[in-house]
C-alpha cells in the first residue's frame, strides 16, 4: 500500500461517524401514570413494557429511544378502575394491544438532564410528546423521566370520560429504566 493509501485510509476511518452506545432495560424499571378521578388522585404502572435505547451524551444526533408499552397490561391496583381503563372508551386494548413511544431528536437541558422529543403512538393517534429526563451513567446506567401526555389528543377517555371535570386532560408519565448495555 502506498503512503497516499494508507493516509486516505486513516481519512476516512477518523471521519466515520461516532454512534452512540446500545442499552437494553434491566430489571427493576417501572413506568408509572397519575392523574385524577373527581379529584381523588390515582396512579398506574404498565408491567412489561420494554425500553431499548442508543444514547451517548456527547453524540445527540445519534441517539434513539425506542419503548413498547403492552396497554392490556395498565394497572392501577382498582379493578374497577382497571377493567374501565382496558376497556373502549379509554386505551380499548383488544383493539389497540399496545402503545409505542419513539424518539430520534435530543436536546441536552444542561448537567445530566436532557429532553427527547418523541412520538407517542396510542389507540392509532400519533402525536408528539416530549420526555425530560436525567441520566445518570456507570455499568447500569439510569434514566429517570417525566412527560404530560394530553390524554384527549389520543381519545383516551372517549363519551361522558371526555368530561374533563371528572378526569383532567393531563396525565402524567414517569418512568424509571435501569439499563444493561445492549448486544
Amino acid at each position: 500500500m502506498s503512503s497516499k493509501s494508507i493516509l486516505f485510509a486513516a481519512l476516512l476511518l477518523g471521519a466515520a461517524p461516532v454512534f452512540a452506545a446500545d442499552y437494553v432495560q434491566a430489571p427493576g424499571s417501572a413506568l408509572t401514570f397519575a392523574g385524577s378521578y373527581q379529584g381523588e388522585v390515582f396512579t398506574g404502572k404498565f408491567p412489561g413494557f420494554v425500553t431499548k435505547l442508543s444514547f451517548d451524551p456527547a453524540q445527540l444526533a445519534t441517539s434513539r429511544l425506542d419503548v413498547t408499552i403492552p396497554l392490556a397490561t395498565a394497572s392501577t391496583g382498582n379493578s374497577d378502575y382497571d377493567g374501565e381503563m382496558r376497556g373502549s372508551a379509554f386505551f380499548n386494548s383488544a383493539k389497540f394491544p399496545q402503545a409505542r413511544y419513539t424518539a430520534t431528536k435530543f436536546r441536552a437541558l444542561g448537567g445530566n438532564r436532557y429532553a427527547a422529543d418523541g412520538t407517542l403512538s396510542l389507540r392509532g393517534v400519533s402525536k408528539p410528546v416530549t420526555l425530560t429526563f436525567t441520566w445518570t451513567p456507570g455499568a447500569k446506567p439510569v434514566l429517570t423521566g417525566k412527560a404530560v401526555v394530553k390524554r384527549l389528543d389520543f381519545g383516551v377517555g372517549e363519551g361522558d370520560w371526555a368530561d374533563t371535570e371528572l378526569i383532567p386532560n393531563d396525565i402524567a408519565v414517569g418512568t424509571k429504566v435501569i439499563f444493561t448495555p445492549g448486544k
